[in-house]
């Protein structure tokens, strides 16, 4: 059981930072658990965990033969509250909880930890059905993943869908069908719904898919080449054609990536690098065999930390949220990598294995995903770097004090003035923080004649009033009210960097003026404000910016400071949606190996069965051509210069 034992009182009297720490060792448990040191105002700043708290918890006694950020942690403290745990390993997993749901300054923090996508099979209906799926794992079913993108996870459902045909509506869509819909017509459905295909035959699909995505492809594939084949003997060529538009859809799924290695089957590879004082992890998905793809992540932590130390935290807080694989495999050896693999284990429910390779194919691995970390690392110092320039061009062009380190711009979107609500997005020297940003649903306008929408209940607008219908500059006023009356009463005094420096409106003198009018009755006199206004002719590179009495201004066309400007307030409009059709083109009757010296009727024929067509050929990299049977490491090689300009 998990007991509570808080030890001083911020309130009490009780000296703070060393002096507390020195007048409450006595009381101190030797347990495992966890501890947390607490400033003036009773927001954590440091958490961490311990085999003997007051062993640990010792140490920080004497701050002088400490490095300058823990003395500095320690004169903060003014309330030390602990958490015993039965082992080490409770220990360890309430510590990541924690720094998770607390983010204490002091501690190594993980940002942007969204969840990863998945792709599930359900298994609460009679006619399964083949998704995505983003969230808790409480619908019944079978989970494949994770996929580390959307992207990643969108293009091999659309090759799922094309393999198996499983159905991919929704239940209530699904139940009121009474004709094919568009995917049955583009063969990526079977129509179940409508009665298309007979109920053993979709359960046939539906375990083809299981199999295939728990990683016994090759005998899917096998099985549909025999039956291409059965079927162009028995001179049935649309079933055949279908089998091979089957085929083709499973080798796009299973095509190498840039890193495939062989004896990984389910592992998650993680590499950390540093360069100065930034560290870049990188973490690559291993599922079933397949690469599900791989993300960047940048922890924030001190200077002074360790990569191992950096690496370590990372592992707990990255885990608490998902379940780890069989396999964790590691650049660095970080500290008690023995107990957080005892930790992993016991997250997920089986044995999981923490290791540190140095050779083989598993550092094979670990060196590429090095690699990745390090490229990242260095785009996103260039990025950082191309950033503060830009800041500054702004600070110059507005003639600003100093150089803005939080720019927020805000932006209104309605029809009809229905439906209205104000987007607030926020950029700053690492680019756009997509954390911070917000929407505000506008409460106070009025409905359009004829609509039956109707206010919501009147919130406190400190004078932003109703609305009328379409006003734009009212909705700015009620958004920018709100927003800075909660500033003014969460942080007056302006110290969690949630204050901007700049606020940019789109657009003219009117909204200027709104927001000015705001900020005087509020009493904010240190924001800037600029409204960003379209051009003659609302031409993109003729906008025009409004300053409180200052004269227009505008950029030359190609300034980088207006192209990032105008990055700003697209942005903030939420509107381009950027859609670009990709064009199928059908493959051509006669194949291109025909043209190739040396590749016969049976090392054609291997060809087409192994990956379904021509084209997908002619796509395919060496390591994948070399695998098909038959096919030796120079007549692929021969087969790859074909397709590709070697010089």
């Amino acid at each position: 059981m998990i007991n509570k034992a808080p030890l001083a009182d911020a309130t009490s009297g009780t000296p703070i930072g060393a002096a507390l720490i020195q007048a409450q060792l006595k009381t101190l448990p030797s347990s495992p658990g966890v501890y947390r040191m607490l400033d003036a105002r009773g927001e954590a700043l440091y958490v961490g965990k311990a085999r003997n708290i007051k062993k640990r918890v010792t140490s920080y006694a004497s701050p002088a033969k400490l490095a300058h950020r823990i003395a500095r942690m320690i004169a903060e403290t003014t309330q030390l509250e602990i958490v015993t745990t039965h082992t080490e390993v409770e220990a360890l997993l309430l510590e990541s909880n924690l720094i998770k749901r607390l983010k204490p300054r002091y501690n190594v923090l993980l940002r942007d930890d969204k969840s990863f996508s998945h792709i599930l099979i359900t298994g609460d209906g009679e006619w399964p059905r083949l998704m995505k799926f983003r969230g808790a794992r409480t619908a019944k079913g079978d989970y494949f993943g994770p996929f580390a993108s959307a992207g990643a996870v969108n293009r091999t459902l659309n090759w799922l869908q094309r393999a198996f045909l499983l159905r991919s509506c929704a239940d209530g869509v699904f139940s009121q069908r009474t004709r094919p819909c568009l995917l049955h017509q583009i063969k990526r459905c079977s129509a179940p719904c409508v009665g298309r295909i007979e109920r053993a035959d979709y359960d046939a699909l539906v375990e083809d898919a299981r199999r295939f995505l728990r990683g016994q492809s090759q005998d899917v594939q096998r099985a549909l080449a025999r039956h291409m084949e059965a079927a162009s003997a028995a001179l049935e060529f649309e079933t055949a054609a279908a089998y091979r538009d089957r085929i083709r859809a499973l080798t796009q799924i299973q095509a190498h990536q840039r890193i495939n290695v062989a004896g990984i089957e389910d592992a998650d590879v993680i590499a950390a690098h540093v360069e100065g004082a930034q560290v870049s992890i990188q973490v690559f998905f291993f599922r079933a065999g397949r690469n599900n793809g791989n993300r960047a992540y940048f922890p924030r932590h001190d200077k002074a930390e360790s990569v191992e130390d950096v690496l370590g935290a990372f592992i707990g807080q990255f885990y608490d949220n998902k379940p780890p694989p069989r396999l964790v495999l590691l650049s660095h050896d970080v500290p008690e990598r023995a107990l957080i693999a005892q930790a992993l284990s016991v997250a997920a429910g089986q044995k999981v294995d923490v290791l540190c390779p140095k050779r083989g194919e598993k550092r094979q691995a670990i060196e590429h995903a090095l690699a990745n970390a390090r490229d990242a690392l260095a785009r996103r110092q260039a990025e950082s770097a191309t950033q503060r320039q830009l800041l500054e061009g702004v600070a110059d062009a507005f003639g600003l004090e100093a150089t803005p380190t939080r720019i927020e711009v805000y932006d209104n979107s309605h029809i009809m003035g229905t439906s209205a609500y104000g987007a607030m997005i926020v950029a700053g020297p690492d680019g756009f923080e997509k954390s911070s940003y917000r929407k505000f649903a506008i409460r106070s306008a009025l409905p359009v004649s004829g609509t039956s929408e109707r206010p919501a209940p009147q919130a406190d607008m400190s004078g932003a009033g109703t609305i009328s219908a379409g006003d734009d500059l009212g909705m700015m006023r009620e958004v920018l009210t709100r927003r800075f009356s909660r500033a003014l009463r969460e942080d007056p005094e302006r110290e969690r960097g949630t204050w901007p420096d700049l606020v940019m409106i789109d657009g003219g003198v009117g909204q200027l003026n709104a927001a000015r009018r705001v900020f005087e009755d509020l009493g904010i006199a240190d924001v800037a404000l600029i409204a960003i206004a379209k051009g003659p002719e609302r031409n993109a590179g003729r906008e025009v910016f409004h300053q409180a009495d200052k004269a227009p201004k505008s950029f030359e066309p190609r300034d980088p400071v207006l192209y990032y400007l105008q990055r700003l307030r697209d942005e903030a409009h939420r509107f381009a949606i950027g859609a670009h059709r990709t064009k199928r083109a059908k493959t051509m009757a006669r194949s291109e190996l025909d043209e190739i010296a040396g590749i016969g009727a049976r090392r054609k024929r291997a060809l087409l069965l192994h990956f379904g067509s021509g084209k997908a050929v002619k796509e395919a990299g060496l390591d994948d051509l070399e695998a098909v049977p038959g096919i030796s490491r120079t007549v692929a090689q021969k087969i790859y210069d074909t397709f590709h300009e070697t010089g």
